[in-house]
């Protein structure tokens, strides 16, 4: 039976446990993991042994002679030496090829680490040397955007937090995928709050700087019950606090709500359980949110409004208008409440 694939934990783990590989590959589009993973590398070593036996070297500006002539030294006064080979998917496959009769036959002192930030390996020759090995590859995935507040509140509850469903979604639109600010802001919160607290929007609006009652979450829910009102006040605030509030996040979510509703008028039948399923809604708050537009907004509607977005998008990167993107947004805003509807 296959071993499972290596994970980001699982590495972390054994290196916290002295259980090290002789060539690791840390490849893949999600740059956050493979950089917190070169750092656990970087500290393998003692201080003081790593001056003679801990190399980090830039693929661009490194020989692939150079770094295997380096693997196969031997340490001194330490058990191991480490080779950090950083920045490896900006050379070309068959550069990095040349690393593969070295994979074949590592030294049991060296620990080699090849980092291919945001993409994946180049080369069929190096990935097959690296099959024949005991190397341990680990694909560092972007996560999707419907997993990211799972994701949140896994890491919130890591740090001895808890979180309700808003308080989620308020750091979901604030972060995006940006896991390096995700961390970040959850560790800050970690300190800052009590053991076994509540991360509440209260506390998110304190600490972090997001308003509890203008953000995209309340936008979306807003745009979902039609309330002009609440709508048009997040648009004001957001005017006011461009920077808490990018429209690229606000438009991205309002796009995702309604793309959303569109599918959920297609899905047979339309129970709430099938809703759920094909549009991987996390909760029951999610779908009561969805059944509300699809109260409010028909499918004709939808389309309208749909291609209303795509035309703001197109027109806030300044295509075919020079109007400021808020008022855009105000425009996008009042074209979506309106929408008519109709064939």
């Amino acid at each position: 039976m296959a071993l499972p694939a290596p994970t980001f934990e699982s590495i972390k783990k054994a290196l916290a446990e002295h259980r090290y590989a002789s060539v690791y590959l840390l490849h893949g589009e999600e740059g956050y993991f493979i950089d917190a993973l070169a750092r656990e590398f970087e500290n393998i070593l003692q201080e003081d042994e790593k001056a003679f036996n801990q190399y980090v070297l830039y693929a661009p500006e490194t020989e692939p002679a150079q770094v295997i002539d380096l693997c196969r030294r031997i340490p001194m006064m330490s058990r191991y030496q480490v080779v950090i080979l950083k920045e490896a998917q900006a050379i070309r496959a068959e550069k990095l090829a040349k690393l593969a009769p070295y994979l074949a036959d590592p030294v049991d002192t060296t620990i080699l680490v090849i980092c291919c930030r945001g993409a994946q390996a180049k080369g069929k020759e190096l990935m097959a040397a690296l099959k024949k090995s005991d190397a341990v590859v680990f694909e560092s995935k972007k996560i999707a955007d419907y997993n990211i507040p799972a994701f949140i509140g896994t890491y919130i509850k890591q740090k001895g937090l808890s979180a309700d469903q808003k308080a989620l979604e308020m750091l979901r639109d604030y972060i995006g995928s940006d896991l390096g600010k995700l961390y970040n802001e959850i560790d800050k919160l970690a300190t800052i709050l009590p053991p076994n607290a509540a991360v509440t929007p209260e506390a998110i609006e304190r600490n972090i700087g997001i308003s509890k009652e203008y953000n995209t979450f309340e936008l979306v829910d807003a745009f979902a019950a039609k309330d002009a009102k609440k709508v048009f006040r997040c648009l004001a605030y957001f005017r006011s606090n461009p920077k808490a509030v990018p429209l690229v996040l606000a438009t991205a979510s309002v796009f995702n709500f309604f793309a959303d509703l569109l599918t959920a008028y297609y899905v047979p039948g339309r129970t709430d359980a099938e809703i759920t399923r094909e549009l991987k809604l996390r909760n029951q708050f999610a779908l009561k949110r969805i059944r509300q537009g699809m109260a409010n907004y028909n499918a004709v509607q939808l389309v309208e409004i749909i291609s209303a977005i795509r035309a703001f998008d197109t027109k806030s990167k300044g295509i075919g208008s020079r109007q400021n993107e808020h008022q855009l947004f105000h425009e996008l805003a009042f074209h979506i409440l309106t929408a008519p509807g109709k064939l």
